[in-house]
């Protein structure tokens, strides 16, 4: 079988592409029904993540769910510096710009955003994205003999890599976990073999 032809754009080593790990942390997980109330990313370049290039901003809570409350402990009242939810979408596509968006079951965040953009009468989001659940297991032992889970938890990446949870479930703490876990995957899928970015996804 021929291999689909290589993206000559992104034919380059990973060091030199920008990417921004992000997360949201919303009312619920209906895509329909529930709002995103706070948007968490940020900037990792060079194998680096740079902790000055972040974004982290709380949406008004039109949509209020008192049950999410114990997950992701936003409460209506709390949230003092908070933006419309238009106005937070405008200020996130200034921050993607073209970056490669990185996200630990990036189907969820970008399908919140993408609904979020919609109903706003914004284009949706054409960025390349890759998934840490999906990426952690190319670094996983192949073998009839070791038993793999179908879906790996943000929990179960730090706890492989010994990432501290201490800011677990808010949207900057998980990015910045999320982070963390990418650069430990590309360091595991190096010991392979030299990796350039378009073999992430593949």
């Amino acid at each position: 079988m021929l291999k689909e032809p290589i993206d000559e754009s992104l034919n380059i080593p990973i060091e030199s592409a920008r990417f921004v790990v992000l997360d949201t942390e919303t009312t619920g997980f209906d895509y329909v029904t529930d709002r995103i109330l706070c948007i968490g990313a940020i900037v990792l370049q060079n194998g680096t993540i740079n902790v000055q290039d972040s974004f982290e901003h709380y949406i008004d809570q039109e949509h209020f769910d008192k049950s999410s409350v114990q997950i992701h402990g936003i409460i209506r009242r709390d949230v003092l510096n908070h933006k419309s939810e238009i106005e937070v979408l405008q200020l996130l596509l200034d921050y993607l710009g073209d970056s490669i968006i990185i996200a630990h079951h990036t189907k969820f965040d970008i399908t919140m955003i993408n609904t979020a953009l919609e109903r706003n009468g914004l284009a949706k989001l054409t960025n390349k994205t890759l998934d840490t659940a999906i990426l952690y297991k190319k670094t996983l032992i192949k073998s009839n003999l070791l038993q793999h889970k179908d879906h790996y938890t943000l929990d179960d990446l730090a706890d492989k890599f010994d990432i501290s949870k201490k800011d677990r479930h808010t949207a900057m703490g998980d990015a910045y976990i999320t982070a963390i876990a990418f650069l430990k995957i590309i360091r595991k899928l190096k010991e392979k073999n030299e990796i350039m970015l378009y073999q992430l996804f593949r």
